[in-house]
């Protein structure tokens, strides 16, 4: 299955220190990890939230990674407020066991400014 997560810079950093191949644990009180099924809801998030918050520093990004099928099957799909809105709910005490099914690399596919999408370089 391939999954979205639209991301601040502060847990870009963390992913990038796991060499792109897990996420960071969740922070207190967030209890769970929701990464998202369409790449238009995760750009939304990020151009829409992330880049338009000043803790950010007005940066947002969305990344794409694959997680085995078999496994994510145990994971229900959630509606967060909308048809278009689909996000695997995934309890933050099984992360771990979660980035052990990630299939390759987490990598980043779009960047946001301010609200304004960076082009990406090759």
């Amino acid at each position: 299955m391939i999954l979205y997560r639209p991301t601040g810079p502060k847990e870009l950093d963390l992913v990038a220190k796991t060499g792109w191949t897990a996420w960071p644990p969740r922070l207190p009180g967030q209890p769970i990890f929701y990464p998202v099924l369409t790449l238009e809801y995760a750009e939304k998030i990020a151009r829409d939230w992330n880049s338009t918050r000043e803790d950010t520093g007005f940066r947002g990004y969305v990344t794409r990674f694959e997680i085995d099928d078999e496994f994510a099957a145990r994971y229900p799909i959630e509606l967060a407020g909308g048809q278009d809105h689909k996000e695997l709910w995934v309890p933050a005490e099984e992360l771990a066991e979660f980035n052990r099914h990630i299939v390759g690399m987490i990598e980043v596919v779009s960047e946001y400014r301010k609200g304004l999408r960076v082009p990406q370089r090759d």
